[in-house]
């Protein structure tokens, strides 16, 4: 039983690392896919055993509403809407480019600025900063918008 789940598992990982793939060829030169495999990097040294992030854990993050950060972006569609893909409007009414990566891919070319938004949309949203895990889960999610 325990052989037959691991191959099961290797092989629905090796088909959506494939897939995720086919759908991230822009990401690779926005330098996306990048930071995806240093936060699984991060992942594999403190605990190992790492079975991959997943779009639909980032689009949870992406869409729950979260009781621990500030009132007023209880969810990252606060400001954000829920279609990724879409304009979203800061609370100063200020207008935030698209998160998705098909529609703006220039917004992780430079993984010191995704670290800072990250940084500070997390600590809003969450109270916290973003783990590895969340951070690769959420960038996963927007490769497939």
């Amino acid at each position: 039983m325990t052989r037959r789940f691991n191959l099961r598992r290797v092989a629905v990982t090796a088909i959506a690392f494939s897939i995720l793939m086919g759908l991230s060829i822009d990401a690779t030169a926005s330098g996306n896919l990048p930071m995806i495999g240093k936060y699984a990097e991060q992942i594999n040294k403190q605990a190992g055993g790492f079975a991959g992030f997943s779009a639909e854990r980032g689009r949870s993050l992406f869409s729950s509403n979260h009781a621990t950060g500030k009132p007023e972006t209880p969810s990252c569609t606060s400001c954000h809407t829920n279609n990724p893909a879409k304009v979203g409007q800061t609370r100063a009414g200020k207008s935030i480019s698209p998160l998705a990566i098909s529609k703006s891919p220039e917004r992780y070319a430079d993984p010191k600025k995704v670290e800072k938004w990250f940084r500070r949309n997390c600590k809003s949203v969450l109270g916290r900063e973003c783990t590895p895990v969340e951070k690769g889960d959420f960038l996963t999610f927007m490769l497939t918008q």
